[in-house]
């Protein structure tokens, strides 16, 4: 089951199942909360890394796509189907975007919702939830980031880590340099 956020709703093509959430940024924006109780990449922002169809970033646990389509696309016009590793979007009958993903997801936690009825937003749950699992494109074989863009979403996966291990730090402001590939260094072995 799917829907968009003016009320209307379809059904997803997909051997793996999908439920309706709303979106996170949608609420907070609503709310008008910027305070630590927002998630990380709300407060941080995002690194987004540009396709023709749209975007995609990612965060520790979760991959974000979003994908412009035609104003005035109504929830029955689209054929989502998310499985662990694959995605397949068709619009009108036209095939927007379909592979096998970088890495697995869980497929029963993935959702799409139709926002303001010009934008599909999927929501995948990474089955590796650590730093040091930083996508370096969204299919196998496509929609590859750059290099600065992998850098950046490098970083970012390591201060959202950095934030994670330290509640009550806030770190969606501060800058890293040094040794942050694969998550950053590893403290969880030293004394407290």
């Amino acid at each position: 089951m799917c829907s968009d956020l003016s009320g209307e709703s379809g059904r997803g093509l997909s051997a793996g199942s999908s439920r309706v959430r709303s979106s996170r940024s949608v609420r907070l924006q609503l709310e008008g909360s910027r305070s630590m109780s927002a998630p990380f990449e709300e407060r941080s922002g995002v690194v987004p890394c540009g396709t023709p169809w749209g975007q995609w970033y990612q965060t520790l646990e979760e991959v974000f796509i979003e994908v412009q389509v035609p104003p005035g696309t109504r929830a029955q016009d689209i054929q989502c189907g998310l499985q662990s590793r694959h995605v397949a979007l068709a619009v009108g009958g036209r095939e927007i975007l379909k592979g096998k993903l970088f890495d697995s997801t869980i497929a029963d936690e993935g959702t799409w919702t139709l926002e303001d009825r010009k934008m599909v937003r999927i929501v995948l749950t990474k089955t590796k939830r650590d730093a040091a699992n930083c996508w370096t494109s969204l299919l196998e074989s496509e929609y590859a980031a750059d290099p600065w863009v992998q850098d950046q979403m490098q970083r970012k996966l390591t201060l959202e880590r950095f934030q994670k291990e330290n509640p009550g730090f806030d770190f969606s402001g501060a800058e890293i340099s040094g040794n942050y590939t694969k998550g950053g260094p590893d403290f969880s072995n030293l004394e407290k």
